[in-house]
């Protein structure tokens, strides 16, 4: 076996390995409506790159999530070093912006793009 063939199938089994342990971890990401999504793995380097989203774009405690990415993967994934994790929300209008990215909607709630479109029926409360 060849040592890029080798290290496609490294790459694989970590990949494999850093899915199951966000499944098992991390279970309220899907059940709320979110995702997470492995962007990049450097193998060498043992640097991964986690892609947040779904609700958990805009969602309040998504940092909190963040955070407990890194520092449980790094400590239940040997060859992991580093952890880059977001929700693609970060940068946009500042602090804790959202500023020019994606607002979370809420049924019943109107657009503000002046089209009067409704997101959906009003809540029974």
């Amino acid at each position: 076996m060849s040592t890029d063939a080798q290290d496609a199938d490294g790459e694989d089994d970590l990949r494999e390995r850093i899915t199951n342990f966000l499944r098992r971890n991390f279970p309220q990401i899907q059940m709320h409506g979110g995702s997470a999504a492995i962007q990049n793995i450097d193998a060498e380097s043992g640097e991964v790159s986690i892609q947040l989203g779904g609700a958990c774009s805009g969602c309040g405690i998504s940092p909190m999530t963040i955070q407990a990415i890194k520092s449980r993967m790094v400590k239940e994934i040997p060859e992991i070093t580093k952890v880059h994790a977001d929700t693609g929300m970060e940068g946009m209008g500042g602090e804790g912006g959202h500023g020019g990215g994606m607002e979370p909607s809420f049924p019943g709630e109107t657009s503000d793009d002046g089209d009067g479109r409704d997101e959906g029926p009003q809540a029974p409360f």
